[in-house]
């Protein structure tokens, strides 16, 4: 069994809206940072959002700040990531990851990750 699983996936109008959610079955949730990454044909794997262990801190890249909201209930042992105004440069497979290591804030960079789902797939078509 894989230590974290995504879903909410799929294909979206430009402009649209989607929300990827995630679980970590193997895990204590509250003791991980979490981050969403996406990798798109070609092209290297980014950070888009990270969350600090209490949900406190967020993180976003760039290219998707006003437009995501990253948000966690540690009660639930769910991440999810709110997707808005979607843009076609938005399609990619998206994965969630957990940190261990870090004590408080989190991280972009997905060399920080040790756990990592399979992802999902998610397509804005323009």
């Amino acid at each position: 069994q894989v230590p974290v699983v995504e879903s909410g996936g799929g294909l979206v109008q430009a402009g649209g809206s989607l929300r990827l959610s995630c679980t970590t079955p193997r895990l204590t949730f509250a003791v991980y940072a979490m981050g969403w990454f996406r990798q798109a044909p070609g092209k290297e794997r980014e950070g888009v959002a990270c969350i600090s262990r209490s949900g406190a801190r967020t993180g976003y890249a760039g290219s998707v700040k006003g437009r995501f909201i990253i948000s966690r209930d540690n009660a639930k042992n769910t991440l999810s990531l709110q997707m808005n105004s979607l843009k076609p440069e938005d399609t990619a497979m998206y994965y969630c990851a957990a940190d261990h290591r870090v004590p408080d804030g989190c991280s972009l960079s997905w060399l920080q990750y040790d756990d990592w789902g399979q992802g999902t797939q998610v397509t804005v078509s323009s």
